[in-house]
């Protein structure tokens, strides 16, 4: 008596369910395809259900907690693809708040969280060769350091170094250049002037000016550099 009930219940939950999804209002009711798809989708719920409790024929209560338990499986699987988008964004957050540098994107913006010394440090990619960076609003161009140039790729052989730059240890030359391209999560700005600074005057590579004027907005808030493109 107790099995047929139970038996009853889920059938009468199924139908329910299926009159439920297809007669939603504002919906419109579902397809012949998605209607179709869905009564398929039911049955194998009660294939399996009636699977687990004729192996657990003996066990009634133990077939019903296994039943219990894969529903519950099932609607965390459910669940996770549903919001698979948003779970990656705050996951990618995180990493961003744990490992200075490393870019957290939301559609058009990109989230930086400030580095232990209290600066931004920016894992770029210049010509798609990892480049890091620090951001460096003083600085009128981006600037290179020699090593980074050659990681991405730069005829260096052919450069000259005869542009004036004013640095914090006084007067220097950088050779002017355009990059390809520098991304940063997923902003991509092309064809960027920028500087090279001479072999051993420069050793982190900086973020300046020539990138960040071509963003729609930039701005510092709560210890996070935002960035948005276009």
């Amino acid at each position: 008596m107790r099995r047929s009930a139970v038996w009853l219940f889920l059938l009468a939950a199924f139908a329910g369910l299926a009159l439920l999804l297809a007669r939603r209002p504002g919906a419109g009711g579902l397809s012949d395809g998605d209607m179709a798809a869905l009564l398929v989708k039911l049955g194998l719920i009660a294939l399996l259900s009636g699977a687990v409790m004729t192996l657990f024929r003996d066990r009634f209560a133990q077939a019903v907690q296994w039943v219990l338990i894969w529903a519950v499986i099932g609607l965390v699987l459910v669940a996770g693809y549903t919001y698979r988008f948003e779970m990656k964004d705050a996951g990618e957050r995180m990493l961003a708040e744990l490992m200075p540098g490393r870019v957290a994107a939301r559609g058009k913006t990109v989230e930086i969280a400030r580095g232990r010394a209290g600066d931004f440090q920016v894992a770029a990619k210049v010509n798609g060769a990892p480049v890091p960076m620090v951001l460096d609003t003083g600085a009128s161009a981006v600037v290179l350091t020699h090593e980074a140039a050659k990681a991405a790729g730069l005829p260096l052989d052919f450069i000259k170094y005869n542009v004036n730059v004013d640095t914090a240890n006084g007067r220097a030359q950088a050779a002017a250049v355009t990059l390809d391209r520098i991304t940063v999560g997923g902003i991509v700005e092309r064809s960027v002037p920028a500087l090279i600074a001479p072999p051993g005057q420069l050793k982190v590579s900086l973020l300046g000016m020539t990138f960040l004027d071509r963003l729609e907005s930039w701005e510092v808030r709560g210890g996070k550099l935002m960035m948005r493109t276009f």
